[in-house]
């Protein structure tokens, strides 16, 4: 007969509930808030962030920096906080001593890249559908907005209404508005709804804490995020001279660029608000003058959104290879191509709305919004949307006692 091992002789069951009460927390210890795990790329950041606590030079060049010296360990929300902190400018890898090919391997901007991808799938909504982040890719983006500009085509050709000249380029002719909500609508719903819940739980896991009470947003926090979001502040490489691209030199050029892509959307949706509010409160349906807001606010959107992506991707393909994270490009790639496709396609659209050719370019631009907004929760959208999260539990943060009182703090 098979004796039992003799650390498990004489144990109470009571004992033996107490021993698993401590490794069931021990478990969740290890795991952390959010089911976050110190994997392999949060390892190498928490390797990398004791190696730059000790060094200190780049502490004045982003928010990064000082939010590292309030910590001498770095769990896995503290690696996952600190890489959607970072807005991958590069100035931190070109001066650093210790970047490859020293043997400490030093590197940033790409450590944080990397985790930043295992946010974005962390804190999918749902979170099985986190794998799309690695599939999202330039090709899949252009397929799916040309399938649905296909299928809307085909529609068209199906009623013989694909190319006709339209009284006032009335597009509720071709699509009638109620249509085009029930198109829209559930799809936008998805896309805020999704990222809403990502958010919401990032937050909980990085939550700012006073003490072992979670701190409280004051409004001069909130204001300092909002200033610092909108002006793309760490985007300046901490000296004001910008970002570094494909070698040392530094321009201001990324700010600039991402400055016309953020605008631009801005307007776009600003413009499709305004005319949200024409329709429904005064009754004013749509198509409006050239001269009339919503009108006006497209077409700098557009503009805006054919500038800023078209700059974005010339730097993605120039940027310096150290930078970042390589296997992201096709994500990036995506994004901006269908951000370009939705301001060209807008654009066109208005230009040819008093043209036979208004069904198709409709079709054409309606297939670039919905691949966008299908895309959006799964795609490059939600690092704007984690960083503002990370840059006001920054701003939360500076405001507490720094009780290591090192650093510049």
């Amino acid at each position: 007969m098979r004796r039992k091992p003799h650390c498990m002789q004489g144990l109470t069951m009571s004992q033996l509930e107490s021993l698993q009460q401590l490794t069931d927390q021990a478990r969740a210890l290890a795991q952390g808030p959010g089911g976050l795990r110190m994997g392999p790329a949060e390892t190498e950041v928490a390797r990398i962030m004791q190696i730059c606590n000790a060094c200190r030079y780049c502490e004045g060049f982003c928010a990064v920096f000082p939010a590292m010296t309030r910590r001498l360990e770095f769990t896995a929300a503290d690696t996952h906080y600190l890489a959607n902190l970072c807005h991958n400018c590069g100035a931190c890898l070109h001066a650093c001593q210790y970047a490859p090919p020293n043997p400490f391997g030093v590197n940033v901007p790409q450590s944080l890249a990397q985790v930043r991808l295992t946010t974005y799938q962390q804190f999918a909504w749902p979170r099985s559908w986190g794998a799309l982040y690695q599939r999202n890719g330039l090709t899949v983006a252009v397929a799916l907005s040309l399938s649905l500009a296909l299928f809307l085509i085909a529609t068209l050709l199906m009623q013989g209404t694909a190319w006709q000249r339209i009284e006032g380029g009335n597009f509720y002719a071709i699509f009638p508005h109620g249509v085009l909500v029930w198109m829209f609508g559930p799809v936008f719903a998805w896309s805020v709804l999704a990222l809403g819940l990502g958010v919401r739980d990032f937050w909980r896991a990085v939550l700012p804490v006073d003490g072992s009470q979670p701190a409280p947003i004051h409004a001069a926090a909130s204001a300092e995020t909002a200033h610092d979001a909108l002006r793309l502040k760490y985007l300046d490489g901490g000296h004001g001279l910008g970002c570094n691209e494909s070698d040392d030199r530094t321009t201001l050029w990324r700010r600039r660029f991402h400055h016309a892509t953020f605008y631009g959307f801005m307007l776009c949706f600003a413009a499709t608000s305004v005319a949200t509010l024409y329709h429904y409160a005064f009754g004013w349906v749509a198509p409006y003058p050239l001269t009339s807001l919503p009108v006006v606010l497209g077409t700098a959107g557009g503009v805006g959104l054919l500038i800023g992506p078209a700059g974005l991707l010339w730097l993605n393909l120039h940027r310096h290879p150290e930078h970042g994270d390589a296997s992201q490009k096709p994500m990036d790639r995506a994004f901006i191509a269908l951000l370009f496709l939705c301001g060209a396609s807008g654009l066109a659209l208005l230009a040819l709305r008093e043209t036979a050719a208004l069904p198709l370019s409709l079709a054409i631009h309606l297939g670039a919004v919905m691949a966008f907004f299908l895309t959006m929760p799964y795609g490059k959208f939600a690092h704007g949307i984690y960083r503002v999260a990370a840059l006001l539990k920054f701003a939360i943060e500076k405001r507490l006692p720094n009780r290591l009182r090192l650093g510049s703090e």
